[in-house]
């Protein structure tokens, strides 16, 4: 009788240090990394499965952010030049001699790109551009500042081209009051072509 008793404690206290010890390795750090059937079991595998899918997270935000900044394709761009009609507004600040230039070789370059100029009466235009220019003369050098807008034919400012050429003087006083007078027909087919190649690179952006 006292054996048996005996023997039941010695399995009571084996049974305790037995639980004691697989408590011990649910609460260890260690115990909790290396097996991989026990996460799903216990409260450790949502840990484990956040740990896995983190380092995901962000090859899917390149994937997306890659995405949204791929450029349009020659065919998507040519697709939406082709359908643009640009009326260009009569130019603000330049004299009648420097804006002649300048608007020659915007019709030219427009032609070259693909973008169909639309007269000042047509309905039809899908963009108005509206220039403004400034010239400075600085010693032997004039400086022409320009700034386009971009309308949608309700009046709404698209976009914004803005920038400056800086070119001899063509004017040999150099110091002319009429800083106009400086400006080489040159200067401003350059700022027309630059114009131009913004504005369909805007397009582009637009299309992707």
């Amino acid at each position: 009788m006292r054996r048996s008793h005996v023997t039941t404690v010695s399995l009571l206290v084996a049974l305790a240090l037995a639980a004691c010890t697989n408590t011990k390795d649910v609460l260890e750090p260690s115990a909790i990394t290396p097996p991989a059937t026990s996460g799903p079991a216990t409260p450790t595998a949502q840990g484990s499965a956040a740990t896995v899918t983190s380092p995901a997270a962000p090859a899917a935000t390149t994937t997306a952010g890659a995405t949204t900044t791929a450029p349009a394709t020659p065919a998507q761009t040519a697709a939406i030049l082709a359908k643009t009609r640009l009326q260009i507004a009569p130019i603000v600040g330049a004299s009648v001699e420097a804006a002649t230039p300048l608007t020659a070789e915007l019709q030219t370059r427009a032609k070259q790109r693909g973008i169909t100029l639309a007269g000042s009466q047509d309905q039809t235009a899908t963009h108005v551009l509206k220039g403004y220019f400034s010239a400075l003369t600085e010693g032997k050098d004039t400086t022409v500042i320009y700034v386009w807008d971009v309308y949608d034919p309700s009046g709404n400012r698209l976009h914004r081209i803005n920038g400056q050429l800086k070119a001899p003087s063509v004017n040999s006083a150099g110091g002319s009051a009429d800083s106009w007078k400086g400006v080489s027909p040159a200067t401003m087919q350059a700022i027309a072509d630059q114009t131009i190649d913004q504005f369909a690179a805007f397009l582009s952006g637009k299309a992707s």
